[in-house]
């Protein structure tokens, strides 16, 4: 539904969704009485733009304020978000970006090269010009024709704390244990369970909280490297879950991509999402309303794989600057010879890598990048963007963080990149396409404030990822579990893509569907799937995923392009 606010008094209520609650407690029973729309209102007349830091959950909000303006907000993570658009000094508000895109509304040439550089469109940018998505904790504020946009969320990151471990273990457990409680939906409460850390968690508090088996939802693939259901039995057995199984296929890819891809508000790239809407679907079909899912831990307490390998390459930045801009740089690679000499190919590259500050550094790998802009994306679509723009926006997030330790900053970073705007959004339009609501125990505003506080080298102890974390459940994590490495829902489309008919078909359909509208090579799209797939079908599967995602969305808006 969409919202129109003009600079004229509007009665409320107006938009507000979400499973909040107010920290005061005269708030909250105005809450209870009148509703949350008018215990919103008088936390505007208390606080103005930092309202939304008395409030505690996930939530969205869009209030009319006194003088005609308006205040819009959305949680630190947006799991509850808000598109805007200013046009004819009337501000448009509605969940989605499609509810603002009326016939004149354009596609924004940058947006799609963002989400072939991302995979998905970080916001505030949306695919459509003009239309922007509040990003989490900002708000914005509507006032006297005039719009603000602005974080009413700065955490700040406490480095030189230090806590007994075992007083944080019982405090971090309790939060785990009070964080999955308040989620809960009667007995139609499930679980997600990949077999990781985070999910196996969740499915074992469910059991202590509830007194009964977790109801677990697990999903898995027939293809070697790719199936990770052992781990999620290893779990399910430990805390005596009743367990549910799913094994998707590429006839399930066949059948859904489409749904999947046209049910979000723009495109959206992320290859985890089919095989999320399957287990969320699997969970509706067993008459679960409600499901948690175990996104945020690697987030939040230093559990990705990249926080150990940047930890590696920020060792550089500690030799003196003369002996690496003076001798190791000019000698390593400063020549063609040495990356040559096998010897010394592993120094070579390290030294290139660590001579890329961050963020920039995490992106020497990009795919868009690695294959080349003028080999994949036409002339005329280059003409209209900005490549260096992607960039920019990383740079600004990770300056923005209020922390000195590397790990921290990442977490930062990744609260934007990988949780707000790419796994939630997964999770959230995978479940409502399921018909299911969602919840997250694991960015409980509670465990966030503790991870800020907690000492960053118990985050990440040498290049043990995660230690505080597993260190606190060793005796409620099976061993397996604690050791096993990081995995997820992982899809094997470009092995599928290759091997079945259906599924290449509707690649190979989805790519022609972008040959005439000016943004990716002919060219290219012959190679990529004539020569670069088959050959490795891993790598470049990712791609072809990709561009199929975009295409099948543009068909289903039967969005002209044209660059």
């Amino acid at each position: 539904m969409t919202k129109l606010f003009t600079s004229a008094s509007i009665p409320i209520p107006q938009i507000c969704r979400g499973r909040f609650k107010f920290e005061d407690a005269g708030l909250q029973s105005i809450a209870n009485e009148k509703g949350e729309s008018a215990a919103w209102s008088e936390a505007w007349l208390r606080r103005a733009t930092d309202a939304p830091n008395g409030v505690l959950g996930d939530f969205a909000v869009a209030i009319p304020i006194p003088g005609g303006g308006v205040f819009l907000a959305a949680d630190r993570f947006a799991i509850q978000s808000l598109c805007y658009r200013l046009k004819d000094g009337q501000l448009h508000v509605a969940e989605r970006a499609d509810d603002l895109a009326g016939p004149d509304a354009e596609l924004d040439p940058q947006a799609l090269y963002d989400y072939l550089y991302f995979h998905m469109i970080p916001a505030p940018r949306t695919v459509f010009k003009d239309i922007f998505r509040l990003p989490a904790g900002h708000y914005a504020l509507f006032e006297k024709g005039t719009l603000t946009v602005a974080p009413w969320w700065k955490p700040h990151f406490t480095e030189d704390r230090r806590a007994p471990v075992g007083e944080l273990k019982a405090e971090f457990r309790q939060i785990l244990l009070d964080a999955v409680r308040d989620r809960l939906d009667g007995e139609s409460t499930g679980c997600f369970l990949s077999g990781g850390t985070d999910s196996s968690t969740v499915a074992g508090l469910l059991r202590e909280v509830t007194g009964k088996p977790a109801r677990a939802f697990s999903i898995g693939f027939e293809a070697a490297g790719y199936d990770e259901m052992e781990y999620a039995r290893i779990a399910a057995r430990h805390f005596g879950a009743e367990h549910h199984e799913y094994y998707v296929t590429p006839d399930d890819l066949v059948r859904s991509i489409p749904d999947v891809a046209a049910s979000y508000d723009q495109p959206f790239g992320n290859s985890s999402v089919v095989p999320a809407f399957y287990c969320a679907k699997a969970a509706r079909e067993a008459g679960i309303t409600r499901i948690l899912a175990g996104d945020g831990g690697d987030e939040l307490f230093g559990g990705n794989t990249r926080y150990a390998k940047q930890r590696i390459f920020g060792a550089y930045e500690r030799i003196p600057g003369i002996l690496r801009n003076g001798m190791l740089e000019p000698l390593l690679t400063g020549f063609a010879l040495p990356g040559k000499i096998p010897g010394i190919k592993k120094a070579v590259s390290y030294v290139e890598q660590a001579s890329v500050p961050m963020p920039d550094r995490m992106q020497m790998y990009n795919l868009l990048g690695r294959l080349g802009l003028s080999e994949v994306l036409t002339p005329e679509f280059l003409a209209q963007v900005n490549p260096q723009d992607t960039l920019r926006q990383q740079r600004e997030t990770y300056a923005a963080a209020d922390a000195r330790v590397l790990v921290n900053r990442m977490l930062w970073y990744d609260w934007k990149y990988t949780l707000a705007d790419n796994d939630l959004p997964k999770v959230l339009g995978s479940t409502r396409l399921a018909g299911l609501e969602v919840g997250f125990p694991l960015l409980d505003d509670r465990l966030v404030d503790f991870s800020l506080r907690l000492d960053p080298e118990l985050k990440l102890k040498g290049l043990t990822l995660r230690w505080f974390f597993k260190e606190a459940l060793k005796d409620f994590l099976p061993a397996e579990i604690i050791t096993k490495k990081k995995h997820g829902f992982g899809l094997p489309f470009g092995v599928w893509a290759v091997e079945h008919a259906g599924l290449r078909k509707l690649a190979v359909d989805s790519l022609d569907y972008l040959r005439s509208g000016g943004i990716v090579r002919p060219d290219f799209l012959d190679r990529l799937l004539k020569e670069h797939l088959p050959q490795h079908p891993g790598y470049y599967g990712e791609l072809v995923w990709i561009l199929m995602m975009m295409s099948q969305w543009l068909q289903a808006r039967k969005r002209p392009i044209s660059f």
